[in-house]
């Protein structure tokens, strides 16, 4: 490798850095005013003057505050992957698994439960891009769904296809009431979310095992369907999303 390639090779490494720095700034800078001022009376101008930054390198990385919360939604999940991958590796049966990324889950945004409350004001709103189900927040809702398939199909449990199909997105449900409850915890260190995923991932483990026999077969069809009507009409309308929040 030349002198000169070296250079240009060292000054995109720096510049990749300064970049990588400069977005978690900016971040980290949007949650702590959304936190203190709420999200509409959070302006962009006021992000880039605490983040100390120009305005428009502000637009730059981020063009507008939804963009902005979006990127906090893909870094909690990251978090929350990150934490996940050793402990499925560790458990095989669905119910250890499920406990073990459930638990993990209200771990890493242990950190933001006071932000979170602040920002559900927000993103409860049907129509409004931060919604969880909005397509905006298509990307980190998909892949939150796929850390869920890949914990049913890494598990020791015979889940018949068609329940197999449909099950990860239940549980991605289930894991976002959980966050709902979380988020109006007000007990010490968040304790009652605790005890209710314990006791409701119990719950879920016997359903599905019930659910997974033959002989509930039609009984599970029936509900399937139910499901596959809900999936299509809140694809249709989402007016009952309201009851759902964010950090998917």
């Amino acid at each position: 490798m030349t002198k000169a390639l070296k250079l240009k090779t060292t000054a995109r490494v720096i510049k990749t850095r300064k970049g990588k720095q400069s977005r978690a700034n900016i971040v980290n800078t949007a949650l702590d005013l959304i936190r203190e001022k709420g999200f509409e009376e959070t302006t962009m101008r006021a992000i880039a003057e605490r983040a100390g930054v120009s305005l428009g390198n502000a637009y730059h990385y981020y063009p507008s505050k939804a963009h902005l919360v979006q990127a906090f939604y893909h870094r909690t999940h990251e978090e929350h992957l990150a934490a996940s991958r050793p402990a499925l590796a560790k458990e095989s049966t669905l119910k250890g698994r499920l406990l073990a990324v459930m638990r993990l889950k209200i771990s890493t945004l242990e950190p933001y439960h006071e932000f979170a409350g602040v920002l559900f004001k927000t993103a409860a709103d049907p129509q409004n891009p931060l919604n969880p189900f909005a397509d905006e927040s298509a990307s980190v809702r998909n892949e939150s769904i796929k850390l869920f398939e890949e914990l049913v199909t890494g598990s020791k449990i015979r889940v018949p296809k068609d329940l197999s199909g449909e099950l990860p997105y239940l549980l991605w449900l289930y894991h976002m009431g959980v966050i709902l409850f979380w988020i109006h915890d007000s007990s010490p260190e968040q304790r009652r979310t605790y005890r209710l995923i314990d006791r409701t991932v119990d719950l879920l483990d016997k359903l599905i095992s019930l659910a997974s026999n033959r002989l509930m077969s039609p009984v599970r069809k029936k509900a399937l369907r139910l499901v596959a009507e809900l999936r299509e009409e809140i694809g249709n309308d989402r007016s009952i999303e309201g009851a759902e929040v964010a950090f998917s």
